[in-house]
């Protein structure tokens, strides 16, 4: 067929290859200027990202594949886990990770500074980096969960970064609050994990027990996700609504030290809160910040954990969905996020060994206003474990 082209036609096109050629070659070329000369740099200095550009990390921060690099070294993670399918009603927090990320893009580590905490996180001697997403099955929730397991057991079994340079400039360890009630004595990773659907929080919680044995959770929430009293799910089934059963069957929790915190979403009867009762929560309704307050929820979720570890699961339907519409299953009457925020500040001295931001569904969002949210508040949690 090209033989059959005329002489001037594969001229053109034997001259178009070659310029491109010419052009890949030079375009691969090292310069050989330094870059102080270039008109760029001369003007403005270094390619900076901004808050509407550069790749998509939580909070700008460094981003790195940290389970294929076993040699990075941190203090705390930002760990995506895009898993939704074990959700009751919408799905879409698979999505959650990239909508958190993006609802921070307007933060950064050089202007992380509040009124409401007084300091900046990033700025407490800690190595704070954003460690991707866990590459999860969306068709085996089984294989998902084990995977989840497994690259959060992998990044908590980790020495700190802080430990690590403690140890070969002066020859001690740091003993941080966490490294008390590590099995091992040592300082451990801590991981603030982006959900995802609920269902995140068992594996998570397996991975703990591995470290520290069991903890005592805060969740907060519009659910109480204690399984069903009179429907009781089957051992084989995990859903958003039932790892804390599973939880608590195998050994993960220490009894009865956990706490719901805003619960208000439709029981099937006096039955299902007998049945937390049993799982080992202790309950706190959204209507009673009406009565007892912000300083009065505090004081009760302080009261309740104690000294012991603690795990921290918010999820963000446990804000009114006028102000969060970006979830699974809202639920009316919530929390502000105002309120959500002053209790957290109130957690300040737990000795929290993990958190997450779960159930955030972008595409019922609205001008980001659920992804804003929630990554303010995973900027809270950052400031609870930098303290």
């Amino acid at each position: 067929m090209i033989s059959l082209l005329p002489s001037f036609v594969l001229l053109s096109i034997l001259s178009i290859t070659a310029h491109a050629h010419s052009h890949d070659h030079t375009s691969q070329t090292t310069l050989t200027s330094p870059p102080e000369q270039e008109e760029w740099t001369s003007k403005y200095g270094p390619q900076i990202d901004i808050g509407f550009s550069g790749p998509l990390s939580f909070s700008h921060l460094p981003q790195t594949r940290c389970l294929d690099s076993p040699s990075t070294l941190f203090d705390i993670a930002i760990l995506g886990m895009p898993f939704d399918t074990s959700v009751s009603y919408r799905p879409g927090a698979r999505f959650g990770p990239f909508g958190i990320r993006s609802g921070s893009r307007r933060m950064g580590s050089s202007h992380g500074w509040t009124t409401f905490w007084g300091m900046n996180p990033y700025e407490q001697g800690l190595e704070v980096i954003d460690c991707g997403d866990v590459p999860v099955s969306p068709y085996d929730n089984a294989l998902a969960i084990d995977q989840m397991e497994a690259a959060y057991t992998t990044l908590i079994s980790r020495p700190t970064l802080l430990s690590s340079n403690s140890s070969s400039s002066e020859g001690v360890e740091v003993i941080s609050k966490s490294a008390r009630f590590a099995k091992d004595g040592k300082d451990h990773p801590r991981i603030v994990t982006l959900g995802g659907d609920h269902t995140i929080v068992l594996p998570i919680l397996r991975a703990l027990h591995k470290v520290y044995g069991p903890v005592s959770v805060i969740h907060y929430d519009s659910h109480m996700d204690t399984g069903s009293a009179t429907l009781r799910t089957p051992k084989g089934i995990i859903t958003h609504g039932s790892y804390f059963l599973h939880a608590k069957e195998e050994g993960l929790l220490i009894a009865n030290t956990s706490i719901h915190a805003g619960i208000r979403g439709k029981l099937s009867g006096p039955d299902a809160l007998r049945h937390d009762e049993s799982v080992g929560f202790e309950l706190l309704p959204t209507e009673i910040i009406d009565d007892i307050g912000v300083d009065g929820i505090v004081e009760r979720l302080r009261a309740r954990v104690g000294d012991r570890p603690v795990y921290l699961s918010v999820d963000i339907d446990v804000i009114d969905p006028g102000l969060a519409p970006a979830t699974g299953t809202p639920e009316a009457g919530g929390w502000t996020t105002r309120e959500v925020k002053r209790t957290l500040r109130g957690l300040k001295g737990l000795n929290i060994v993990g958190a997450d931001l779960v159930e955030v569904a972008p595409a019922y969002d609205h001008a980001d206003i659920t992804s804003i949210v929630a990554a303010d508040l995973v900027h809270d949690f950052l400031a609870l474990m930098t303290q």
